[in-house]
């Protein structure tokens, strides 16, 4: 078992001290925020994540994993000092490296001869051999490997999505950083997993590219999802035949808000910003990161469209975060939709199941609640926006009863036209035919326009 420090212990670096520490390494995760590592020794987590608690607290208490919050002579006989910090983007849409930078220049006097630094952070290419050049100045000949290792965790999964990975990827450009890091992952390679040992700009490039990828599928099926609902198709039965074919796969092919989160946007804006620096235009990209912005603000007009007359409605939000089983507020489409709602006049009340405390202080203007049928007390308009599992189990019944208006606006399809309109109510969907049928009048709230839609009737 190896002895492994890791710089940060932000979403990255506790998942992966804590996932390394269950494979019998032994983990010292550093962090110069005093209180964060004093909170996690308490067992209070700052990020919510699926298991990540319960496995910090094992971890802790049989002694492979300790946390400080200073760089000195305890990371002297470390293997492998993993720099796990953030890098947030830039203006241009490329992203800062200082906090790595600053990492490099801390861990580089303290390292012992035979350590090597890896780079677990999301990095531009070229970023390993030029913070390897930095080390190198800053204790002169005594030279360190820099190593690449990518993280391809989910928020939601990410414990799941390292102790099962599909891959891993080591870029190294010296044999001594990849032996060690061949030897840290060895008991994946045992069971079967993938091993990809390339160079250092190679697994650089695999992040993004794999990203952009992913973030491109999003696109499309949403703009699938689009022309379905011009057609009158169901986008729901079309991803379904797509994801069939073993080259496309069913994974990212669900319709939505668009992509948020800590990832996607970030790499997205930065892979385009690495394909300017080389000149070589991502043109996809590019496309996909307007278009992605521009989903939302629709979005948020189609709510308005539903209520007619949005001045006095009032509207309850079902989910904040960018996606379920995260309490994650970072380029939700929440921080888009709900300041258009708030600005046209509208009453905005929510829920998330884990996402308030973050959300609330985003969004200042919202009312919350601890339910989501309080939350839907008295609303023209009920909208589910991420896709908990909670929300798939609603009580159509309670909920419609609970309802001052009858529009239910389903952003992640999570529910069924037949129910809902089995209900009274009338339901937006994203990229089905439109279910305009009701069983019974249609209510007229506050603020909500009197028109009455006549049910389609199928041709």
């Amino acid at each position: 078992m190896m002895k492994v420090v890791i710089i940060g212990a932000g979403y990255v670096g506790l998942t992966t001290g804590a996932c390394l520490a269950e494979l019998g390494h032994h983990v010292l995760c550093i962090d110069i925020d005093e209180a964060r590592i004093a909170a996690i020794k308490s067992r209070k987590l700052p990020v919510y994540e699926p298991d990540l608690e319960n496995l910090v607290a094992r971890n802790l208490d049989c002694n492979r994993l300790a946390f400080s919050h200073a760089i000195g002579s305890n990371i002297s006989d470390a293997e492998l000092v993993f720099l796990a910090v953030g890098t947030p983007s830039r203006a241009d849409g490329d992203i800062d490296l200082s906090y790595v930078e600053t990492a490099a220049r801390n861990v580089a006097p303290h390292l012992g001869e035979q350590a090597a630094v890896v780079i677990k952070s999301t990095v531009t290419a070229g970023t390993a051999k030029y913070i390897r050049d930095l080390i190198v100045r800053i204790r002169g000949d005594r030279a360190i490997d820099v190593a690449s290792n990518p993280e391809f965790l989910r928020e939601g999964s990410a414990v799941r999505d390292f102790m099962k990975p599909d891959r891993i990827v080591i870029g190294a450009d010296r044999n001594a950083s990849q032996v060690k890091l061949v030897e840290l992952y060895a008991a994946f390679e045992r069971r079967g997993v993938p091993v990809l040992k390339t160079t250092t700009i190679n697994a650089e490039l695999i992040k993004y590219a794999a990203n952009a990828f992913l973030a491109l599928k999003i696109g499309f099926i949403n703009q699938v999802a689009d022309l379905c609902e011009g057609a009158e198709a169901d986008v729901v039965a079309v991803s379904e035949g797509m994801g069939l074919d073993s080259r496309i796969g069913r994974a990212f092919l669900s319709p939505g808000p668009g992509y948020g989160g800590s990832c996607f946007p970030k790499d997205t804006r930065a892979f385009a910003a690495i394909g300017r620096r080389y000149g070589q235009p991502q043109s996809l990209v590019e496309t996909l990161i307007g278009d992605n912005e521009l989903r939302k603000t629709n979005l948020a007009d189609r709510i308005l469209e539903e209520l007619g007359n949005p001045e006095g409605g009032r509207v309850t939000i079902l989910g904040t975060a960018f996606k379920a089983n995260t309490d994650d507020m970072r380029e939700a489409a929440a921080l888009a939709i709900v300041p258009k709602l708030i600005e046209a006049g509208v009453e905005v009340r929510a829920h998330d199941p884990k996402a308030r405390f973050q959300a609330s202080r985003l969004l200042p203007d919202v009312l919350w609640y601890d339910c989501p049928y309080e939350a839907s007390d008295a609303s023209d308009a009920i909208v589910i926006l991420t896709e908990w599992e909670d929300y798939r189990r609603l009580d159509l019944s309670r909920l419609a009863g609970a309802m001052r208006g009858d529009c239910l606006i389903d952003y992640r399809n999570l529910l069924t036209s037949d129910d809902v309109v089995a209900h009274g109510l009338h339901y937006v969907s994203i990229g089905r035919p439109k279910a305009l049928a009701r069983t019974r009048p249609r209510k007229q709230g506050s603020g909500v326009s009197a028109r009455i839609k006549i049910a389609a009737s199928p041709s």
